[in-house]
């Protein structure tokens, strides 16, 4: 009976006395790191068991060992009580900066907003005086500094005819035309406008003209939307097999609706980017057989004669009046204007 239990005494007092030199290891690494260690989860990790006990907790102990001897990682060593207070206070910081960011884009947005109506009341002013030549540069500053909108390139079309200058006011009211081409006053001003100018007229096809109804970015808006309800319907067909016969017509509508809008769509596009109109802006300007200035004179083209452009050559573009002459022009007697 006394052997039996000096047997079992033995490994109880190696481990007793090894759990002791492993909580003052524990301490002994909290002191020297800096770092908190649970003696407790330690001691945990030696369950009284027989057998089994002493090699873990050896290897735990050489581990710990090791982790104080060795230096630490880069990754704890940027970690320290400062460095993480400073990385916890860069995020408020970084929200302030963008609530002010945010503010002061807010600001300059107003203030920014205030300059263009104030401009444009000026100019309305001068509209309003009589100074139509003088109103006309204002709105085309506005114009090369705040960029096109209906109503600037509407009020400078008028105030460009009111100076007698029918070129610019047609390029103005055909740009204001891109932009709203259902607009009825725009469309009469032009109408009365062009009535003015001399010379054969340049014929617009009702192609063009009903491709003009609307303006590119409404075609590309139309177009989407019918191929979307092509999708959407397709797809509850697939969902739901039941709806099949019930969305048979519907769906050929829509998929006719959406090949002819993006035929159409095509077609505008064309029309906008491939043909473009020459405005003649001067009191006359001369058409050259070639694009150089000592080529023989071909015709002649009075303000506002709008001609179709044929060909681009350095600064020189190659038009077709209505009469079907043909001849070349310095861009600094016409206004090139992309197609309706």
């Amino acid at each position: 009976m006394k052997n039996w239990f000096n047997q079992l005494m033995v490994p109880i007092e190696k481990r007793s006395r090894y759990l002791g030199t492993l909580v003052q290891d524990a301490s002994q690494i909290g002191k020297t790191s800096g770092r908190r260690v649970s003696v407790w989860s330690a001691v945990a990790l030696a369950p009284l068991s027989r057998g089994r006990t002493l090699p873990f907790t050896c290897w735990f102990a050489a581990r710990a060992k090791a982790a104080v001897n060795a230096p630490h990682s880069r990754r704890f060593a940027n970690c320290g009580a400062s460095g993480g207070r400073a990385s916890v206070g860069m995020a408020p910081a970084l929200r302030r900066f963008g609530a002010l960011a945010l503010l002061a884009l807010c600001l300059a947005g107003k203030l920014f907003a205030a300059d263009a109506a104030a401009d444009f009341s000026a100019a309305n002013e001068l509209y309003a005086k009589g100074k139509f030549a003088e109103a006309a540069a204002a709105y085309e500053k506005m114009l090369r500094s705040d960029g096109e909108s209906p109503a600037l390139l509407f009020n400078c079309g008028n105030a460009e005819f009111k100076a007698g200058h029918l070129g610019r006011a047609i390029a103005a009211y055909r740009q204001a035309e891109l932009l709203t081409p259902r607009d009825a006053e725009l469309r009469a001003n032009l109408t009365f406008v062009r009535n003015q100018i001399q010379g054969a007229a340049l014929r617009e096809s009702r192609w063009r003209n009903w491709l003009g109804s609307l303006t590119l970015n409404e075609g590309a808006l139309l177009a989407a939307l019918f191929f979307w309800a092509v999708f959407g319907l397709l797809a509850a067909r697939q969902i739901r097999p039941a709806l099949a016969p019930k969305l048979r017509n519907t769906t050929r509508l829509a998929v006719v609706l959406a090949v002819g809008s993006g035929t159409m769509l095509a077609l505008q596009a064309a029309n906008h980017f491939a043909s473009s109109v020459a405005v003649v802006t001067g009191a006359e300007a001369t058409a050259r057989s070639g694009p150089y200035d000592d080529a023989q004179s071909v015709f002649t083209a009075h303000d506002g004669a709008e001609m179709r452009v044929l060909d681009r050559h350095d600064e020189w573009v190659q038009v077709a009046d209505g009469a079907g002459k043909i001849g070349w022009f310095s861009k600094k007697q016409v206004a090139v204007l992309p197609g309706a």
